[in-house]
């Protein structure tokens, strides 16, 4: 997770990417308690790879220990100080790749049922896609095993795409592959990539096979992440895990039409919001009607009627904008 996630900008100049809320909670939130449900087994370690400490500060680190011991684990931290690649940014936490482990990169979420083969060497979630030469895809043998991964085909070879999860068995056979990776400096582009220590566990005849996902949302842009944030309440108000609606906010003369996530603390005031609305605590709407867009926190939205739209923190909006993007601590008013 150390990118800086600049398609997301502004609203990931304040915030890093994996922390930007998606239906009440941080993505990567989202991503490590989904995860740890799909392996059903205890969770030992959360092995973070972070990016530059002047913007992945201390507060990051309080957040990642805090999720990590939500799931009862140790909480590890290492950083990326040049993106090189993801073969590199796993490298970088070299220290905790020993036994069995998850790899999953931070800006996806997913919804799934499989169980992990545990009598398979490695497993690659993978996600059936309608136009797979947009994407990296798996080539399977008759016996179902990945054979080989092809980025981008120009002839069909498979319409599973490679989502970035990964499971290893032992994880300590990657780390071995991507050290000769990096010894021989084995680039594209100028970055290491997972996909080569991969192809040499292949090439040593380990068995790796699919984990398929229902459902593979991303979190690229701003209208992506509106898109993922109305899947995400759709899926948690059928699933009744999660308490959508907190029990101290403030409804004056307001509608809300669900699905939507309000956190503590919000107050509406001659407001309609929802459908596919997602509000961080402390906010404030007033006279404005709102639906499938996301608000953060500690922010005021007034005389609006806002769609599609994405607001970060502290933010003071009054007007008559509607598909609007705006980050942390900005004010337009009328």
């Amino acid at each position: 997770m150390a990118g800086r996630g600049s398609r997301l900008r502004p609203h990931t100049l304040t915030v890093p990417k994996p922390l930007v809320p998606v239906a009440g909670k941080p993505i990567v939130h989202r991503l490590v308690s989904d995860i740890a449900a799909i392996v059903d087994e205890p969770i030992e370690e959360v092995a973070f790879v972070i990016g530059d400490p002047a913007f992945f500060g201390e507060e990051v680190e309080e957040q990642l220990k805090d999720l990590a011991q939500s799931l009862g684990a140790k909480c590890s931290i290492f950083r990326q100080d040049q993106p090189l690649g993801t073969g590199h940014a796993i490298m970088c936490a070299k220290e905790a790749l020993s036994g069995p482990a998850v790899v999953a990169y931070a800006d996806t979420l997913i919804r799934a049922n499989f169980k992990i083969d545990k009598n398979a060497d490695a497993a690659i979630w993978v996600k059936q896609v309608d136009q797979p030469e947009a994407y990296g895809v798996v080539q399977l043998n008759e016996e179902g095993h990945i054979v080989e991964l092809v980025e981008k085909p120009r002839d069909f070879v498979s319409n599973l795409a490679v989502i970035g999860i990964y499971y290893f068995k032992e994880i300590a056979q990657l780390k071995e592959e991507l050290q000769v990776v990096l010894d021989q400096n084995l680039t594209h582009g100028g970055e290491y990539q997972i996909n080569d220590g991969i192809k040499r566990m292949f090439q040593k005849g380990k068995v790796f096979v699919t984990g398929e996902v229902s459902e593979w949302m991303d979190c690229g842009n701003k209208q992506i992440t509106v898109e993922t944030n109305k899947k995400m309440l759709d899926f948690l108000q059928e699933e009744k895990k999660e308490e959508l609606i907190a029990t101290n906010i403030q409804r004056i003369n307001s509608t809300i039409v669900p699905p939507c996530f309000i956190d503590q603390g919000v107050q509406l005031i001659n407001a309609k919001v929802g459908p596919y609305v997602s509000i961080g605590p402390q906010t404030i709407v007033e006279n404005a009607a709102v639906s499938n867009s996301i608000i953060q926190s500690k922010s005021v939205v007034k005389n609006t009627d806002l769609k599609d739209a994405m607001i970060g923190n502290q933010v003071h909006f009054d007007g008559s904008f509607t598909k609007i993007s705006i980050g942390d601590y900005s004010e337009l008013k009328a």
